[in-house]
């Protein structure tokens, strides 16, 4: 029997899914072999600089340039305002992405905005005048991950400074604004190009893929494939609606159906509920089957 922590009654949503929980690991793990790589010399350099040397995106004019780069100048990162920034980021409008995608198609749209933020930042920043140098930092997924948030949950409110409610779409469209009008500082040492194309392979990412449903391919007239999900997608009429009530029945969740408890003794094991919750995780509340749905339904009531 497991015994690791599920959070009730949100449907199998976890705060720390899989894949947001794993690249926090990993980032955290590499900033620290980072920040203990600058006291380590081989050879005639310090360790730190070999590291960027082979895993930063180096410029594609210098030599130094490897395929590999592309993914793994996104786990690398500055300073600790850096990586707090971004993790924190990642963490707080990922997970919800997360959770209703599930973990396999999150993982591919957050690398898949990291090579396209990178790519962004090799072939279009010389053009205006940027000083070649090492790039490093998860920014550029993170800003996809960003502009998703806003397409999928565009009224929910973010507190700013933990007390300034602003809806998502206000909020994350001045921060791509702010980086559209810092694009041409060359001699800064931020890639804002990397930024805008993270954000710009979410845009494309959420207009092409039919399975998502989102506010602004309606604008388009285009076709979407509504999966209906376990807990409401957005909550926009309350600015406290983001903090829920994990013991009050939501009457909006279509795909459940009734099932009398009556209907079937069968013990239900903890077993069988981590197994259901961890499919929700990786795949998704829709592909459960008309039975996990039964069971999942039935443990619910029990514990209520």
């Amino acid at each position: 029997m497991s015994n690791h922590y599920r959070p009730s009654g949100f449907g199998g949503f976890s705060f720390f899914p899989p894949v947001i929980k794993n690249l926090l690991i990993i980032n955290v793990a590499i900033f620290f072999v980072q920040v203990l790589a600058q006291n380590i010399v081989v050879g005639d350099k310090i360790a730190s600089e070999i590291i960027i040397r082979w895993f930063a995106l180096m410029p594609i004019g210098s030599g130094l340039f490897q395929i590999w780069q592309l993914i793994t100048f996104q786990f690398l990162h500055g300073s600790f305002g850096h990586i707090l920034f971004n993790m924190f980021a990642l963490w707080m409008f990922g997970m919800e992405i997360e959770n209703l995608w599930g973990s396999k198609k999150f993982l591919y749209f957050y690398l898949l905005a990291g090579v396209v933020a990178g790519l962004c930042h090799l072939f279009i920043s010389p053009l205006l005048g940027a000083l070649p140098a090492p790039t490093i930092g998860a920014s550029g997924g993170v800003y996809g991950v960003l502009v998703a948030f806003a397409l999928l949950f565009p009224n929910r409110y973010i507190f700013l400074y933990f007390f300034i409610p602003i809806k998502a779409k206000y909020l994350i469209t001045f921060l791509i604004v702010m980086e559209i009008m810092l694009i041409d500082s060359a001699h800064s040492t931020v890639a804002h190009l990397a930024h805008l194309g993270g954000a710009l392979a979410g845009l494309i990412f959420i207009l092409l893929d039919k399975s998502i449903d989102a506010e602004i391919k309606h604008l388009f007239g285009r076709k979407t494939y509504r999966p209906k999900q376990p807990f409401p997608k957005d909550r926009s009429d309350n600015p406290f609606g983001g903090i829920s009530n994990p013991f009050k029945r939501n009457e909006k969740i279509e795909e459940a159906k009734y099932y009398d408890i009556n209907e079937k003794e069968d013990k239900i094991t903890q077993e069988q509920l981590d197994k259901i919750l961890d499919k929700i995780s990786q795949s998704g509340y829709q592909n459960l089957t008309d039975e996990e749905k039964r069971i999942l339904f039935e443990a619910s009531k029990k514990m209520k």
